[in-house]
């Protein structure tokens, strides 16, 4: 995108505004607000997640790390920029989680819906 506002509409893919359920839990819409990136669950449960916050736990192996055999971690090295914790666009993918791309180009992490919900300090 260059240089434009991004809004809700021209986000997210327009499938992702249609109702995603999974076995046990499904989303059923996610937009932006503000800063803030608002998950509605089928079970009625809302969070909402600071983008640098969802930035600095990007579950991929870059962010994340990958465990060899022997349990050691490794990971690439990131420098974060103002553009890292701002979204250009949000996917679904399958029923299970979600695929972020970042305006930095980064967009390898799958939050799956479970991780999500772990990550939510309203939700026990």
């Amino acid at each position: 995108m260059s240089g434009g506002q991004v809004t809700p509409h021209n986000l997210f893919p327009s499938t992702i505004m249609a109702r995603m359920t999974s076995m046990q839990l499904g989303l059923e819409n996610m937009t932006i607000i503000g800063n803030e990136l608002a998950l509605r669950w089928t079970d009625g449960i809302e969070s909402y997640f600071p983008l640098e916050f969802l930035r600095k736990r990007c579950p991929c192996a870059l962010c994340a790390g990958e465990k060899d055999i022997l349990n050691n971690v490794y990971r690439g090295t990131l420098a974060l920029v103002p553009g890292s914790f701002q979204l250009k666009r949000c996917s679904v993918v399958g029923g299970y989680g979600i695929q972020p791309e970042w305006m930095d180009g980064h967009g390898s992490g799958i939050y799956s819906f479970s991780y999500l919900r772990s990550l939510d300090p309203e939700v026990a």
